[in-house]
């Protein structure tokens, strides 16, 4: 088939297959050979500019999207999908998977992307979230490095003896540290890497409570919903007309809050991926015996 005409049907494709369920078409169609997918790859934009999610390796990339989390209490286990309507009943497309394993000193979540096979040796392994003993403080592991050199991190754990030596344990390869999330004060201010915080609730005089404005999205009252929002840019002068420019105002980059038994709405904006975005959640679920 002619390169132009195989674009064309490729491109028709990918116009008319603009949702899932039949967003797969699109997928399947780069799955034919090496010169489909070149060609499918070429036309699919990346989610900052279409906002659609077709392959894994977009669950990585800054986009913005309206996702909801379901929670398995069973089997402390986290599923999140992307809505694929307005409505919390719609069944909407499997994202990501996490599951809590609770350990003597640190409660970790293992993500996914197969929903039946959540651990570290699975081939679906994207990453790992992890907390300090008080669960004040998450670090967030990706199993791909963020940056060309970056190292795999190295944890202080307990040595263990295997046949006589001492073996002190490290992180499995593929384990790059990309954030970290604490419920503290930020001591480093502005000489630290960039600090986000929750958006302050008002208070509501008629139902005598603190809300904030989920604009819809969140329709239970929980300690569990928040918004989490970057600082405004700080005030600037122009030098040529000597005029004082105000910074922006806080911008929501995530938003999380309960929906039903056990469902939650997570909908988030650059430059969160929908991983960071999902492991930033996770904490919320997380028990917190000391936080100031």
């Amino acid at each position: 088939m002619p390169p132009d005409l195989l674009s064309d049907i490729l491109g028709r494709v990918e116009l008319s297959e603009d949702r899932w369920p039949v967003r797969k078409n699109v997928v399947a169609c780069a799955c034919v050979c090496k010169r489909w997918r070149e060609i499918t790859m070429g036309i699919v934009s990346s989610p900052p500019e279409s906002g659609k999610i077709t392959f894994p390796y977009s669950l990585k990339q800054r986009s913005p999207l309206q996702c909801f989390i379901k929670r398995n209490k069973k089997t402390s286990t986290f599923y999140l999908y992307l809505s694929l309507s307005p409505k919390f009943v719609d069944k909407g497309k499997f994202l990501l998977a996490a599951r809590r394993f609770r350990r003597s000193a640190c409660t970790e979540y293992i993500v996914s992307l197969d929903a039946d096979d959540v651990s570290p040796g699975s081939r679906g392994y994207v990453g790992r979230l992890r907390s300090n003993f008080w669960g004040t403080k998450f670090r967030m592991y990706d199993s791909q490095p963020p940056f060309e050199g970056a190292r795999p991190a190295v944890t202080r754990a307990r040595r263990q003896f295997a046949g006589g030596k001492q073996v002190s344990p490290q992180e499995p390869a593929g384990s790059y540290e990309i954030g970290q999330v604490s419920f503290r004060f930020n001591l480093f201010r502005s000489k630290s890497p960039r600090r986000m915080s929750l958006h302050s609730p008002l208070w509501h005089e008629h139902l005598q409570c603190w809300c904030l404005n989920f604009h819809g999205r969140v329709t239970v009252a929980s300690v569990k919903n928040f918004q989490l929002a970057a600082p405004p840019a700080p005030a600037r002068q122009d030098a040529s007309s000597r005029r004082v420019f105000a910074g922006d105002e806080e911008t929501v980059l995530l938003q999380f809050g309960k929906v039903g038994d056990d469902l939650f709405t997570m909908d988030f904006r650059q430059p969160l991926s929908a991983f960071q975005a999902f492991a930033i959640c996770l904490t919320s679920f997380g028990t917190k015996l000391a936080c100031e």
